[in-house]
């Protein structure tokens, strides 16, 4: 441990890509990922901002008013997507940022244009979120209410479609933490030199919120795709959710590097320390966000546990 400790704190390093204050980041980052945790108010994002979102683009009560027919199903799952940006089940998918920038600096490096900056990694971000997604939404499906995550029942007082979220946000968290410390050097990094299959994981790991998400107007769509009974249908309301959860993320990728016309990508690529600094800071962060959130304050709520507070958010 103090070996790993000494090699963190050093502040110049051989490894032209690897930054230096590493253990500075990592603990500003922790310290950011739980502070996010503790202020987050489920209130306002899923209600406040959440429904009135869904509400004014479907132009109808999103929760009460029912889904009618196929066309109607699949608007809904889009827009649901795109209003839920911002809940705690998909907040960690802003962290697509900082990789999707490297991976476009890397892109950049082979003097390719701006276009090729945006299309390859976003076209790979969507590729393991859409794979992911597509399978949960055929296999949920055939499935259907034997998953927890559409069961109203509880246990120990918590509902297992709750304790559902927590085991696969803790994971997917731990995922994100892993691939932060990987970027900085911190641990082994199995994408060393390969930013776009980071990229790709990443969006594996994107789809993958749908398996634990508890929103309200998610579990909605949910239900009505497995009374379908149709898996093709489920795979692309599916499809459709995760996109909508992406398009912000996108759409500030796209905007930021055409309206910069590729400098801030391009000055990410002239610095690879600058690049896994951004990508490893918005991972940590956002990785220690979900694992406290999930694990810790969720089921401190239900009584397992204690986790700090707000007087807004008791």
């Amino acid at each position: 441990m103090t070996a790993r400790l000494d090699v963190l704190s050093r502040p110049e390093s051989t490894d032209p890509a690897r930054p230096r204050n590493r253990l500075l980041a990592v603990v500003l980052s922790l310290a950011a990922g739980l502070a996010l945790a503790i202020l987050w108010s489920f209130e306002l994002v899923d209600h406040e901002i959440g429904d009135t979102v869904a509400n004014n683009l479907l132009g109808h009560d999103a929760k009460q008013t029912a889904i009618v027919g196929t066309a109607a199903g699949l608007l809904f799952a889009f827009v649901s997507g795109l209003a839920g940006t911002f809940t705690a089940c998909n907040i960690a998918m802003a962290a697509a940022v900082g990789p999707l920038t490297s991976a476009g600096a890397a892109t950049s490096r082979g003097g390719r244009g701006v276009l090729r900056m945006l299309v390859r990694p976003t076209a790979c971000l969507l590729a393991g979120m859409v794979a992911v997604s597509a399978v949960y939404g055929f296999v949920g499906v055939l499935i259907g209410d034997s998953l927890p995550q559409l069961s109203t029942d509880t246990a120990g007082g918590m509902p297992v479609r709750i304790i559902q979220s927590s085991v696969v946000f803790g994971v997917i968290g731990l995922a994100l933490l892993y691939l932060g410390l990987a970027s900085l050097g911190v641990l082994p990094d199995v994408f060393k030199n390969r930013p776009t299959a980071r990229v790709v994981a990443l969006g594996a790991l994107i789809g993958g919120f749908l398996i634990g998400r508890p929103y309200p107007l998610f579990n909605k769509l949910f239900h009505y795709a497995a009374d379908t009974h149709n898996p093709l249908y489920g795979s692309l309301a599916f499809v459709l959710q995760s996109l909508g959860n992406v398009t912000l993320v996108v759409v500030l990728f796209v905007l930021v590097t055409l309206l910069t016309r590729g400098r801030v990508v391009a000055w990410l690529a002239g610095s690879p320390r600058r690049a896994a600094l951004v990508s490893g800071v918005l991972l940590i962060a956002l990785g220690a966000f979900t694992v406290a959130y999930w694990d810790l304050r969720v089921p401190a709520l239900f009584g397992h546990g204690w986790f700090p507070t707000m007087p807004y958010n008791a």
